[in-house]
């Protein structure tokens, strides 16, 4: 599995992808001037807690990798603007109380091994009420194919969450999915199965 953080990014909008459509056009995150906004897992060459800084966001991320922290803060400085940036499990949020975030941005970085719930369950307790978490994650239907071969070599929910365990996590973490949105790459707009899947949900209760 590739590295999301290697992903080529041009910093000007919110990636899901690097062959997908961005939030310019799918319009999911909405205006973060203002707002503070956390991304779980750098995406990106330049990362999205990048592009929501550059549009006037209080942007604070969290990423594993100290290495991929190094890259984005230089990614911050050459854009100039000012990321808080914090080393740990995208789960270990016990540095932000509790309904302070206003957006939680999560691209590529749900996978087989990921604790959904215990990771769901952190996001809501930060959100405020009604407030927006948006994931990306690769299609689990085209985890099933590969390339451009129709025949099934994997079976389906074997290498990534499917949609009915993202669902039931959601549920079970009192949030209610508001869109969903399935993505072909734009280079294949007939391929067999769209290459990924992007939710947006929103808190529910306190």
């Amino acid at each position: 599995m590739s590295d999301p953080r290697s992903t080529v990014t041009d910093g000007r909008s919110i990636s899901f992808g690097s062959s997908v459509d961005n939030d310019n056009e799918l319009r999911m995150c909405g205006d973060v001037k203002g707002k503070r906004v956390l991304e779980l897992g750098l995406f990106g060459s330049v990362p999205n807690c990048v592009s929501v800084a550059k549009k006037g966001a209080r942007s604070i991320a969290i990423d594993p990798s100290r290495e991929a922290i190094q890259r984005a803060r230089q990614a911050a400085v050459n854009s100039d603007v000012v990321v808080e940036f914090h080393e740990g499990d995208l789960a270990d949020l016990g540095f932000l109380m509790n309904g302070v975030i206003d957006l939680a941005i999560c691209v590529h970085h749900i996978h087989l091994d990921t604790d959904i719930a215990r990771l769901f369950r952190q996001v809501h307790r930060v959100l405020k009420p009604e407030a927006g978490f948006v994931f990306a994650v690769t299609h689990p239907m085209s985890a099933v194919f590969e390339g451009t071969d129709r025949t099934a070599c994997r079976v389906y929910g074997s290498t990534t969450p499917t949609v009915g365990e993202l669902t039931m996590a959601l549920q079970r973490a009192n949030f209610s999915i508001d869109v969903m949105h399935e993505l072909t790459p734009l280079h294949q707009p007939n391929a067999i199965a769209p290459s990924t899947l992007v939710v947006r949900a929103r808190k529910l209760g306190n």
